[in-house]
Order: structure tokens, then sequence, then C-alpha cells
């Protein structure tokens, strides 16, 4: 049984076209020995539009006798949908327009089967349905448009860009996908490579100044260019950059610049400009003076921006002693291309003129700076100095000199307007300040809001007018234990004076005191002297303090002396003079407390003083109840714990004092010393008192008020909180007063005089009533 295979060679294979009956005959006279499933590709024309569908190619079994027993079937990519086969013929057709781009080919499986009992006749074998190319896909330019520079001035055949077309048609099969370029617009200044697509330029010497972009369009077409081939172009977008070709250029060669005389050094003065047509750095110019004359007053530089040359002054201007400046500019490029050397050099040069106006300057001083001095404690008028300045025009009008009002030097120093003449106004100490800085300002008398200053610095010069003295003012420890010559301590001096003359000193005891038996003293002619002991052992127990007075004279011009009292205190020393115990470890060694001991008292006294602190917070802390009874605040009692002064104190109840205070005032004497007799009870005393009981227009109020005063800032009394009672009621009631002590009355006939003999108890009664008899004897008698 052989299964065989016819295609259709119309469709694929041009050469083997020829009728159907040759193609029988050939059949019919060749023989062909059986074999198996051979299969080889089918082949179907891709894009076909006909109106039936194409023909692929046939399936056929050597079972098959052509009754119709044998059933192809078709299985595989596309089957039934896009190919499909008659069962009984094994005739194979494409149903639909097939893309070669989209799918290149179909895999399919075939098999023929015995209609009756669906027995496989033949094995089921893969074959191949090859879509054949044909040529309908343009070439394309997938990344344009593009853009690309060159450097002008470029050679010939400057390689700018290279583009690459691709063709989705098949590259194996023909001419379809085979792409030839070429060059639709951009000729002649470019051109293409036909096979790589390279662009290159196609003139030398492009220049970017003249024009600066290109538009170039490339063409792809296949089938190498023939007649019927597809073509796409795309668009190169070419930029020619830069390169410095051109020299700078000044617009113009002279140029003219009016300049103040007044115009400040460091200044901007005036800017000058040469043009580049070149770009970026290419376009960087320098500028520069190449003559001297403007080269010394002047000077540029380069704005980076702008590309101008700003002119400033270097030095000040004067119209009286120049005019006219004239610069010699030359403005040159930074980068210069050695490939184009051969266009000349890369610079130019321009003339400037400046013209210097005049105008009304303020007055100049002669220097910048003057330093002046003056020796302290000079009288207030002593000549400093003098400062000049002038008008530097050529009018020359007069100066007139101020003080800075501003500056504290206007209460040292003063200026003659017209002279500049600066005097003291009072004498200065160099102690206090050595330097002084004042401002002196000078204006025009024809233009007084045009104004100059200058600083003037005046040294204090130093005069000895300052004694010497000793150095410290501490305490210097004596040992016990020291020795006659051993040296105590060494001392030194200082003195507020200038080095000058407080650089040597002389040491020495004074002369009119005694000799010093415990002490003396050496000058060590260092500007030190020791202090060395006369005597041996000292003990602090006898005497623990000395004094030493020491008189130092300086070196200065007149000499000046001054005398220091040292104290030397005496404390034990350990061996070699080590301060074993002084001042308060000499206390504590006396009572007998060791450190360790000190140290518990403080810690018990620590926690005794927290106990009473927690103790008060807790009193504080306590609530006090919301509601008083209305008892409770009609019977307030106050209690005070003081037992106050007894019976003796008799100060605290002194009714007389609210009767008569003048008296009272002149009564004041200590509360707490008893005084051991008073005046005021004899008999005179008395009687002026009780004569003092008719001032009832006395202000008690005030007098009570004053001595509230007096007890609160009063802190010598004890006891210090005690309560004082003044009994007052007041004064103007028409009913009088309801004392018996100052209700007028007949003159009593008992005799009180001898309360004066029950003792000190009964002392003020005994008074009372005295004053009573008294007062009742002034009023019988008149």
């Amino acid at each position: 049984m052989h299964l065989s295979l016819r295609l259709n060679l119309q469709l694929w294979n041009p050469l083997l076209l020829g009728p159907p009956h040759a193609a029988a005959a050939s059949r019919a006279v060749h023989h062909r020995p059986k074999r198996g499933w051979i299969w080889n590709q089918f082949f179907v024309l891709e894009e076909h539009l006909g109106p039936e569908a194409q023909y692929v190619g046939k399936l056929h079994s050597n079972s098959d006798k052509g009754d119709g027993s044998v059933r192809y079937i078709l299985s595989g990519d596309g089957a039934g949908t896009i190919f499909i086969i008659d069962e009984v013929t094994g005739d194979i057709h494409a149903t639909k327009s097939l893309d070669r781009e989209r799918k290149a080919h179909y895999v399919l499986h075939a098999q023929a089967l015995d209609r009756n009992t669906e027995d496989a006749l033949e094995p089921k074998s893969e074959f191949i349905i090859k879509v054949q190319d044909i040529n309908d896909n343009p070439p394309k330019f997938p990344d344009g448009p593009f853009v690309a520079t060159v450097p002008e001035m470029s050679e010939l055949g400057t390689s700018v860009l290279q583009v690459t077309a691709s063709d989705a048609d098949d590259p194996t099969y023909g001419n379809s996908a085979r792409i030839v370029y070429s060059i639709l617009q951009g000729q002649p200044y470019f051109s293409v490579d036909p096979k790589t697509g390279i662009i290159r330029t196609a003139l030398s010497d492009m220049d970017r100044e003249a024009r600066e972009h290109y538009t170039v369009v490339i063409q792809a077409k296949d089938m190498a260019g023939q007649v019927g081939g597809l073509s796409g172009s795309t668009t190169i977008n070419i930029t020619l950059t830069d390169v410095n070709d051109n020299p700078p250029m000044f617009p113009q060669k002279n140029y003219q610049l009016y300049v103040p005389e007044s115009a400040q050094v460091g200044k901007p003065v005036g800017k000058i400009k040469a043009n580049d047509e070149d770009l970026g750095v290419n376009a960087d110019i320098k500028y520069s003076i190449i003559n001297s004359e403007g080269a010394n007053t002047f000077s540029i530089s380069s704005e980076r921006d702008t590309r101008e040359g700003v002119v400033s002054l270097k030095k000040p201007l004067n119209y009286e002693r120049k005019k006219s400046y004239t610069l010699h500019i030359e403005g040159t490029n930074t980068h210069v291309d050695p490939r184009f050397s051969y266009l000349g050099s890369f610079k130019d040069t321009a003339t400037l003129k400046i013209t210097v106006g005049d105008v009304d300057e303020a007055p100049v001083f002669s220097i910048d700076h003057y330093i002046m001095d003056v020796y302290e404690n000079s009288p207030g008028g002593t000549e400093v100095g003098v400062v000049t300045a002038r008008d530097p025009d050529s009018r020359n009008s007069p100066v007139r000199y101020y003080l800075d009002s501003k500056e504290e030097g206007m209460r040292y120093f003063r200026i003659d307007e017209g002279s500049g003449l600066i005097r003291t106004t009072r004498p200065l100490d160099r102690e206090d300040a050595s330097w002084h800085n004042i401002t002196v300002m000078a204006s025009e008398v024809d233009s007084p809001s045009l104004l100059s200053h200058v600083p003037v610095t005046v040294q204090v010069l130093d005069v000895n007018d300052n004694p010497p003295e000793i150095a410290t003012d501490e305490e210097v420890i004596v040992c016990e234990s020291s020795r006659p010559g051993q040296v105590i301590q060494t001392v030194t001096a200082v003195d507020k004076d200038d080095f000058a003359n407080g650089q040597r000193f002389s040491f020495a005891l004074p002369s009119l005191l005694p000799v010093n038996p415990n002490f003396t003293l050496k000058d060590n002619e260092d500007n030190t002297a020791s202090i060395i002991a006369r005597r041996r052992r000292f003990n602090h127990l006898t005497q623990d303090l000395y004094e030493l007075p020491i008189v130092v004279r300086d070196g200065g011009e007149p000499s000046l002396s001054g005398t220091s009292t040292l104290t030397l205190r005496v404390c034990p020393c350990q061996s070699h003079g080590r301060v074993r115990m002084c001042q308060g470890e000499a206390f504590l060694s006396s009572a007998g407390l060791s450190t360790g001991a000190l140290i518990a008292i403080l810690l018990c006294i620590v926690i005794l003083l927290a106990i009473v602190v927690l103790f008060i917070t807790l009193r504080r802390s306590k609530k006090e109840p919301l509601i008083i009874s209305e008892e409770d605040i009609r019977e307030n009692v106050v209690t005070y714990d003081d037992e106050g002064g007894g019976e003796e104190d008799t100060e605290a109840f002194d009714i007389i004092a609210l009767r008569n205070p003048a008296a009272a005032e002149e009564l004041k004497f200590r509360r707490d010393v008893r005084p051991e007799a008073r005046e005021d009870r004899c008999p005179e005393a008395r009687g002026r008192r009780s004569a003092s009981l008719e001032l009832d227009e006395e202000d008690v109020y005030e007098f009570i008020k004053q001595r509230l005063v007096e007890a609160d800032v009063d802190t010598s009394g004890p006891p210090y909180d005690s309560l004082q009672t003044y009994a007052y009621e007041g004064q103007g009631s028409p009913t009088g007063s309801v004392s018996p002590l100052d209700t007028p009355a007949t003159q009593s006939e008992q005799d009180y005089n001898y309360l004066d003999n029950w003792g000190p108890e009964f002392q003020k009664l005994a008074e009372l009533y005295a004053e009573v008899d008294v007062k009742s004897d002034d009023e019988t008698e008149e």
C-alpha cells in the first residue's frame, strides 16, 4: 500500500508548468516503485486575493481504488480553519489569505482511514506547508527622524551619521529584502553610501556662520533598487557645530569716555565690547590695556556673561593734574584652534580716550592717619598736635575742622576750627586709658556738606605718679620651728606706671620704726625681697599674728615709695616646713574633734533638719474644715505662749502714754533693761505729766501707728512677740469718757502715798493716783 503526494507544481515551480494531460501521460509511461509515506514541503503563496480557495496539494494512498472506501484526515496548525481537505480525493485548499510576516509555515498531520472500519490504512505522517514570500513590505527606519551634528569647516567625506532600514520580507528569497540607500534632499552638501547608509559631507569648509542647520532626506528601496521595488524614507536634521574660526572685532576703532575726578578707586567707570561670531568658549575674549599711560591708572577685566571689557579706576583721578587719558585696549580669543592659524591673528585693538571731569571735592588731609602723644596729668588746654587739610580744587577754599561728636574723645580733647590744633580738656590718666582714638572732620567753609575724615590716635605718655606696692595681700605663714636667718617668704612688687618707670624696685623696713626683733628684710636686688626670721621658736598660743610693714621704692623719675603691711600668721608645721594645722584646724584640734567626728556631727544635723522640714510640710498639708461653726467665729480665742514681763513689766500697759503721747516720747527707754531710777517719779515730773493730761486733743491714733512701726523695726527688746494693748476710746464723744481717771471730781480726802511703800508691784497704781491728785489741786487753784 502506498500513499503518494501530488503537488500543485503550477503554484510553486513555474518551470514544471504543463497541461494536465501531459502529467497523466508522464505517469502512465514512468513507473515508480512502491514506497511508504515520504512527505515534502507544500508551498502556498501569501496574500492570495482570488475568489476561490487556493489549491495547496493532494494526498493519495495506494489503497485508494477510487471507490471512495478511503477517508483522508488532516490535523495540526490551521486544519479545518485555514486548510481543508477533501476526505474522498485528498485535495488540500487554503481558505484564507496568509501573511508570511505573521506566520511563515504550518505543521500538519495526514492520515488515511478505511471508511467502513475506521482502521488506519497508512500511519499518521507529519508534513509542513510553507508560506511563500512576495514583496509586500517596504523598508522602514525604526528610529527616525534623526538628529546629527558635524563641526563646521570639516573636510570632504567626513562621516556624519549611519542610518539603517529594515525590511520584513524574506531575505533568503529573491530580492524582496535587498535594500539600497539614496539621498532625496540635502545635496550638494551631503551624500549617502548606497549599501551602508553612512551619511558624509559632500562639500568642504562649510561655515556655520553662513548656514547652521541642514535637512537631509534618505530613501531606502528594496528589490535592489529596481523598478517596482518598495521604498521608505527618513529625515536627518544636521547642525554644524562651532569652531573658533572667527577673530574678535571691535565695531569701531576709537571710543570716548567721561569720568569725573570723584570716581572711587576700584569701581567701574565704563565698558567696551568686541564682537565674535563664534559661540561658547570659542567667543571668549580677554581684554588688556597695552599702553603704560592707561595701565598705570586704569584696569580692565572681562565679564563672562556679556563678554564685555569693564574698565575700572586703579588710582584716584585729579582734574588739576591730568585732564585726559588715552587707553589702547586689545581683545584676544582665549581658545585658539591651531588648525585655523592660517586665517590670521585672533585679536583686535581699539583706542579709548577718557576725559576727566572737574568736581567740587572735599578737603584732603596731609596724611591718612595721625599719631600724637601727650603726658598724663598735663593740665587742660595742653597742646597735643595739629592736623592739616586743604581744598584740592583750584579755588583753594579755607577749611574748617571738627571733632566727631559721637565719639567719647570729645570729653578729653577739643580742636581749633581754623588751625586744626588739638588740645586736652582735662588731665589724662595713663592708668585709666593709655590710648585715645578720635576722628577729625574737615569741610570747606563754602561747602560745609563736603566732609572728609581722618583718624587720630593719641598716646598718653607715662609719668611716675603711682607708688609701688607689694604684689600679694595674703597672709604669710610662719612655722613655729623657724630658725634665725631662715627665709620665711619672698615677695615682689607691682607698679601701675609704665615698665620704664617700674622695672626697678628696692625694698626696706621703715626707718622711723624701732628695729623689729622678730623679722628682717633682705633686698635681693632682682625686684624681689626675702622676709627672714630673726629669732628662734615662735608659738602660736602666745602670739599667732604679726604685722610687718615694708617700704617699696621704684626707680622712676622722681622716685616714689609706698608702704605695704603684711600679716604673718604663726602655725605649727611638720618636717620640711609643711604646715600641719592652722586657723580652723587648730580649733578642732584643741576641741579634741577628729575629722570623722566632725562629719558625724554634720550628718546628724542634716538628718534633724530633714525631720523638721518633713514635720512642717505634713502640718501644712492637713486640710482645714470646710465649715466653721458660728460659735467658733463668735468666740474665737487667740492664744500666745508669751509669759510677758510679770508684775514688774509696767511698760506694756502704761495708760499714761495714751493720755500724754508727747510726754511718753520723752520717756522712751530700752525694754530689755530695767532702769534703776526714773526722773519722772519726782514730784516735778509728775506735775509736768499731770498738766499734759489736759491735751485731750492729741491724735492718739497716729501715736499708736508710730509705736507699731517702731515695734516692727526694733529687734533689741524682748519679748519680740509681746502683745501691747491700748484701751483708747477715741475723742469727740458728746458724753465724754466713762473712765474715772478722766472724770472731774472733788478732791479725794484719802492719801495714796502709802502705796509707794508696798513695793514695785503697786508702783504704777501709786503714780496714777498721784497724778489725779495733782490735777485736782490745779483745778482747785484756778
